[in-house]
């Protein structure tokens, strides 16, 4: 199996579930942080690929929470601006693996492109009292 970059937010309990996943499933990570990491427009496109500007963004993050900043508003450089200016804006995790570049950790996605199923969806953070349990 090859090894898998994982990009993170650190102490995200979210990421946590995800690396476990991976982990059960038998894959090596090598986990970076998304928040520390010197992004550029051109590394972030190789990850979003064709997909639509508004799931670039981490729909958790405070600025899109509080309506300071709507992605659907945004066209490709004031997008590519915002996720540059603040890492928390940016759609996680991030994964590179065998040349492959995936964003985000959507059941369908997973499957297809690193062959764990998972009977749950993991995007989403943990809330306080939310079953946090795994099933893979």
């Amino acid at each position: 199996m090859e090894p898998i970059i994982f990009y993170e937010k650190p102490g995200c309990a979210g990421n946590a579930r995800q690396k476990k996943a991976l982990q059960d499933a038998g894959y090596q990570l090598e986990v970076r942080s998304i928040l520390a990491e010197d992004w550029t427009a051109e590394r972030l496109l190789a990850f979003f690929g064709k997909l639509p500007i508004a799931q670039w963004f981490n729909m958790s993050a405070p600025a899109l929470k509080s309506g300071a900043i709507d992605p659907g508003a945004l066209d490709r450089q004031q997008a590519l601006a915002a996720l540059l200016q603040d890492h928390l804006l940016i759609r996680r995790p991030l994964l590179v693996v065998a040349g492959r570049y995936l964003v985000g950790f959507e059941p369908g996605m997973v499957r297809e492109a690193l062959g764990v199923a998972l009977r749950e969806p993991l995007e989403q953070c943990a809330r306080q009292g939310a079953n946090t349990t795994m099933v893979v």
